[in-house]
């Protein structure tokens, strides 16, 4: 038997490359036939790659932004089961839609889904745009998001990149340039782009961000294992890829309060853009003044979150509501708080404000 022609080696990238010294392994059929050939022996079964329905996939698409897979499938499934068509999710009202979305984070990500199948169950008559132009007319999609809903849900050509697609990429062709730079980001894009024209989109993409989430892991990739490390051109995975540095993470702390009357709970209903239409507790307008300022240290309750690069302590103290309540605040019976859209950490916050304040001593 005549031994296997060696895969060809990739070319080294620098930071300033030429057309031609891009690599050209990406769109040879060695690399794709090793990597879709691992990909249906080994990869995961999640439930959206069982679908091709373009709503499915940008249900997925929208979860998955900053939520990790584990968190994201039991939601999607509840999500599908309550909404199951684009109709649904469009004639549904704002309050449940953000109710069921609870405990995934970034709740601009629901509304923007819902007035995506809003425009599309009123303007498109329930038929998905099918390109990446006009998927990005979308609220909230776009480049990645509407490349996945192409190549996933109408197997046409469309590039995606991920963190996973592009941690594959920097290491198979050892890319020198931080990935969230312009040059970085176009040399990432162009690659992806390639990858995307041949045979069966869908699969290469699915392949390629598999790869990533399994074997080419952020530390400690397997690439004894790797379908296609004859192609890769990484000295130090590790160490790849090359980022800007990011902004230090800053602590933050934000007041609260906590005000009961006749089986009632005091709650705002927020306006600004990062809880928009969820129930809070009141916000401390101002801090207390300096003779009673030391109450203030010991709150009743404290829940450390996390929002992008902020650490928050949300500290919740026992007072006495206003005289006049302000716009958004409403009292809301502690048997109705189940059903109101709240995001986790005041949700997490106000059950255990309740029990420290309600519980027998």
């Amino acid at each position: 038997m005549t031994p296997p022609r060696p895969f060809p080696q990739p070319v080294l990238l620098f930071k300033d490359f030429s057309e031609a010294e891009q690599p050209r392994f990406i769109e040879s059929a060695e690399f794709r036939v090793g990597l879709l050939g691992w990909y249906r022996r080994y990869a995961r079964s999640l439930p959206w790659r069982q679908s091709m329905d373009p709503y499915h996939i940008l249900v997925s698409e929208l979860m998955l932004q900053q939520t990790q897979v584990a968190t994201v499938l039991g939601y999607y499934q509840r999500w599908l089961d309550r909404f199951p068509t684009i109709r649904d999710l469009a004639e549904a009202d704002e309050a449940s839609v953000l109710c069921l979305w609870q405990g995934l984070g970034y709740y601009r990500r629901a509304r923007n889904l819902h007035q995506c199948a809003k425009i599309i169950a009123g303007q498109f008559g329930e038929q998905f745009p099918s390109t990446v132009e006009e998927l990005m007319k979308l609220p909230g999609v776009g480049r990645y998001t509407a490349g996945a809903i192409v190549s996933f849900a109408f197997d046409r050509p469309a590039p995606i990149v991920d963190g996973n697609i592009a941690r594959v990429l920097s290491r198979l062709a050892n890319v020198r340039e931080p990935i969230d730079s312009p040059g970085g980001e176009r040399l990432i894009w162009d690659l992806a782009g390639r990858f995307a024209e041949g045979g069966s989109p869908r699969l290469s993409n699915a392949a390629l961000m598999e790869l990533g989430a399994t074997l080419c892991s952020p530390r400690k990739p397997v690439c004894a294992t790797c379908p296609v490390k004859t192609f890769c051109h990484a000295q130090d995975p590790e160490l790849l890829p090359l980022k800007k540095k990011r902004p230090a993470i800053e602590q933050r702390r934000e007041n609260y309060f906590l005000a009961l009357r006749h089986g009632h709970v005091l709650l705002e209903q927020r306006a600004e853009s990062r809880w928009q239409g969820l129930w809070t507790l009141p916000v401390v307008s101002q801090l207390p003044d300096p003779g009673v300022a030391r109450s203030f240290e010991f709150p009743l309750v404290r829940v450390r979150h996390v929002i992008t690069r902020f650490v928050i302590d949300l500290c919740v103290f026992l007072q006495e509501p206003p005289e006049k309540l302000a716009k958004g605040l409403q009292w809301k019976s502690l048997a109705s708080i189940e059903d109101l859209p709240m995001p986790s950490p005041h949700r997490r916050a106000l059950k255990l404000g309740l029990a420290s304040v309600l519980s027998p001593k």
